[in-house]
């Protein structure tokens, strides 16, 4: 069991030799094998325990026992408590949920904080087919059914190699003394129903079930491997990034097959649904405009483009430059710079840079986004012009309009940034002092 556990780290290159662990040690049999196995190894490690007070004092004797075990062979041990019932409720999830969150985000701040270079986990191959079956129950793409990572950013599971057989037979072997949670045999988990009923009933079908299954996920892994290749070489055909704007073909959008799958694959990770992204094909060719809404992002219909966009807490804010600012960092980024003309003095032809006569302007000055019925004189006219028809003339997308700033004085646009200056304001031979404000 060591020389595995010490060549599974070599060949999945999960830490180095001189790395600090922080192990997540609840006293549980599997935890409590990791344990002794980082002792023997000789590996650097301290020792983290959560406290989730889910079974009063059985949950106290654990984080007592931890606390024991650690102090026994001089080890850094570092424990938190939580009040995992009443935070389940207060989050509407489930207790397992909180739980989990709870754990891995304490643990990060413990790895952050005392200076360990990897968290490691005790999941073990039962682990992996356990959540295979949960995930295939529940609903799942081929991610979920590709098992437990080995390593995942700062989350190592150097134990996932063993199986859970492997693990009580060791600790037997060694005698290592460990505490047995009695919610583990409760059925009223579902993760309890498939360990104790469904895969026994699978082993009656099939006595190598588990070995089976675990070589079934790891051809799973691989498979997601290429799967991820392919999404991604679709991707970049289909995509491009403008102004923190993404902008989805429709014409190469409509070429990929399974067209659901593909445009599932790109835009999961902003929230939104598969019964949206139903709907989202479903517009591949109707008129411009319509929208599709996630928690955090928006997707519009924009003539040749489906346009993804962050959905912005600051869309309806109203900002001030004040006379003496020199950059504004929020809600875009601006240099400011105020210039005594000269005769050597040249005017940019560049709108993305603002120059206007300093005399002209009342500070405060007031950044807005634009507003339906706004006017201004685009510089080099001599009359108005609505703002509204002004996009039009420039072909923005709904996407690039709304993401516009106005520049304002005393209620008259002065710019509007990056795109066009406003006549009235503009530099003169009479101009003495000028405001320059770059876009950063």
């Amino acid at each position: 069991m060591i020389d595995r556990f010490q060549n599974y780290i070599q060949a999945n290159n999960l830490f180095r030799k001189v790395d600090n662990i922080l192990l997540g040690v609840s006293g549980g049999i599997d935890s409590i094998v990791m344990f002794h196995l980082f002792r023997i190894s000789g590996f650097t490690f301290g020792v983290a325990h959560c406290n989730f007070s889910l079974r009063s004092e059985e949950s106290d004797k654990d984080e007592e026992f931890v606390r024991r075990l650690a102090d026994n062979y001089n080890i850094p041990f570092y424990s938190i408590r939580f009040d995992t019932q009443k935070i389940a409720d207060n989050e509407g999830i489930s207790i397992q949920m909180a739980a989990r969150d709870l754990r891995y985000e304490w643990f990060e701040e413990m790895r952050k904080s005392e200076n360990y270079d990897y968290i490691a986990i005790a999941h073990n191959s039962d682990d992996q087919i356990e959540t295979f079956l949960i995930n295939l129950t529940r609903g799942t793409g081929i991610k979920g059914l590709s098992g437990i990572k080995n390593k995942s950013e700062k989350v190592i599971r150097p134990i996932l190699f063993a199986s859970r057989k492997e693990i009580n037979d060791f600790a037997g072997k060694n005698s290592f003394l460990f505490r047995e949670d009695s919610s583990n045999s409760s059925l009223k988990y579902s993760r309890n129903q498939i360990r104790h009923e469904i895969i026994p009933a699978l082993e009656k079908v099939n006595p190598n079930f588990r070995k089976v299954m675990i070589e079934n996920i790891q051809r799973l892994k691989e498979t997601e491997h290429i799967f991820n290749h392919s999404i991604m070489e679709k991707y970049y055909r289909v995509v491009k990034e403008e102004n923190h704007l993404l902008f989805f073909s429709i014409k190469e959008l409509k070429k990929l097959d399974p067209v659901e799958t593909y445009l599932h694959e790109f835009i999961k990770s902003y929230g939104f649904s598969s019964t949206q992204i139903k709907d989202i094909i479903s517009v591949f060719d109707s008129t411009s405009g319509k929208q599709f809404l996630s928690a955090t992002h928006r997707i519009i219909r924009d003539r040749d483009f489906l346009i993804l966009e962050e959905l912005s807490a600051y869309k309806e804010n109203v900002f001030y430059i004040n006379r003496e600012d020199v950059k504004l960092d929020y809600p875009i980024s601006l240099s400011i710079e105020k210039i005594d003309i000269d005769i050597d003095y040249t005017i940019i032809k560049d709108f993305s840079v603002g120059q206007f006569d300093l005399e002209k302007l009342v500070f405060p000055l007031t950044i807005r986004r634009w507003q339906t019925g706004d006017y201004f004189m685009p510089l080099g006219m001599d009359n108005l012009k609505k703002v509204s028809d002004f996009f039009i003339d420039k072909k923005l997308s709904i996407a690039e309009k709304e993401n516009v700033w106005i520049l304002e004085s005393e209620n008259k646009i002065v710019w509007i940034i990056g795109l066009r200056p406003d006549e009235r304001f503009k530099v003169t031979t009479q101009t003495k002092h000028i405001l320059k404000i770059h876009l950063r």
